[in-house]
């Protein structure tokens, strides 16, 4: 269990990369797209090893309105453009 957790953070350093190289805010967005979710998966996963479902409940948080927030500021931004 200890190694699946190890994985997920070393995958969390995937979309880390991808917003510090790129400076188009499309691939910025993604980027922090991608790691909202990662982060918000791994919350569930040390949830359910520690049995700490409070940590668990801001994990869904987070997976069902975090991106939300992030895509209508993508919309924002994307509908602002000349």
């Amino acid at each position: 269990m200890i190694a699946l957790v190890y994985g997920m953070v070393l995958a969390l350093l995937i979309p880390i990369a991808v917003a510090c190289r790129r400076t188009d805010v499309w691939h910025l967005l993604a980027g922090f797209t991608s790691l909202s979710t990662k982060v918000a998966v791994l919350m569930l996963v040390v949830s359910v090893v520690r049995d700490d479902w409070m940590i668990g409940l801001v994990g869904v948080i987070i997976l069902s309105v975090g991106n939300a927030g992030l895509m209508l500021l993508a919309n924002l931004l994307w509908g602002s453009e000349p």
